[in-house]
């Protein structure tokens, strides 16, 4: 008898975003529920899944790390990844994160289920790095965690965000070489491939999930000074197309897992805020503005703590 067969209690399922440096508010939110439940949120979710910064976020979870820690480490190196100018610097620092929080971490280490969502550049198709075998959609007899990639080199993928970052190159147990972007460009927003998992693969029934799905807020664009060269200002239209893009793929998968699975118990978290004084963008650096970000991410906890409560307590 597996794992799931022996279940008594509710599948927790724990969906993030993508979104870059507007992962803080995903942080906020976080906070309050770890404060909620009294530990580590790997031991109370069953399911971790994530895109690009929401990926960052799923695997330091997955692998037994506290919120507190988590935002540590992000307002270290968030900032510093994003006021560089070019892919090639971005890239390598995102790299040189990777190798500072992760190292060699396998997804055989991870201590709750986990998903973290990239997309194959060549073949257009999401290719989803999974640490256990029941959640495998077929292909068992070759199951290897995480295709035998390091966390590492998989959360860089999700975070790759074309053309702001260079693609990631893995390659896997198989020998098989692949070229991968953001996650985002698949879905921005994963909670229907967590949901997919837990009701094709784990074969657990809808009524016994629970699912909490966090984005990154919503907020106003920046716009271009009126001193700005035309450069920079070409360079945020293009930031903002992109941001527009993955909005538009969260609220569509959004949309779509509302409709198809409207009888899984859901809490989505995900205010807009529309004050000038919050225009943000996924590159956003400076620390001040994206721990305004995390205190929002605190409000918007406040706004859904009952029925959270009611989730996980």
């Amino acid at each position: 008898m597996t794992e799931t067969e022996q279940r008594t209690g509710p599948y927790r399922i724990l969906s993030l975003d993508g979104g870059g440096a507007k992962g803080f508010y995903t942080i906020g939110v976080l906070a309050e529920i770890e404060g909620l439940i009294g530990c580590r949120l790997h031991e109370r979710f069953d399911l971790v899944f994530g895109t690009s910064t929401g990926a960052i976020i799923a695997s330091m979870i997955a692998l037994g790390m506290s919120i507190d820690e988590i935002y540590e480490n992000y307002k270290t190196y968030v900032p510093e990844i994003m006021r560089l100018k070019t892919p090639h610097e971005k890239s390598a620092k995102l790299a040189e994160l990777a190798e500072k929080i992760y190292g060699d971490a396998k997804f055989s280490d991870v201590k709750t289920a986990v998903g973290i969502v990239t997309t194959k550049w060549v073949i257009e198709r999401p290719m989803i790095f999974k640490g256990s075998i029941e959640q495998a959609h077929g292909r068992k007899g070759t199951f290897q965690p995480g295709f035998g990639v390091r966390i590492g080199d998989a959360v860089q993928a999700s975070c790759s965000a074309f053309p702001f970052f260079a693609p990631k190159t893995i390659t896997t147990s198989s020998d098989d070489e692949i070229k991968l972007v953001d996650g985002g460009y698949c879905a921005n927003n994963p909670t229907l491939y967590a949901i997919a998992d837990a009701t094709r693969a784990l074969n657990l029934a809808h009524q016994d999930l629970r699912v909490v799905s966090i984005g990154v807020g919503v907020y106003p664009s920046p716009k271009p000074s009126l001193f700005s060269k035309m450069y920079w200002a070409k360079y945020l239209l293009s930031v903002q197309l992109l941001q527009k893009t993955l909005e538009i793929n969260t609220q569509s998968m959004d949309q779509l897992r509302a409709i198809l699975f409207k009888d899984v118990p859901t809490v989505r978290v995900n205010d807009t805020f529309e004050q000038p004084e919050m225009a943000t963008d996924l590159f956003e650096h400076d620390l001040k503005k994206l721990n305004i970000l995390r205190q929002r991410g605190r409000e918007s906890f406040a706004k859904n703590e009952a029925i959270l409560h009611e989730f996980l307590v």
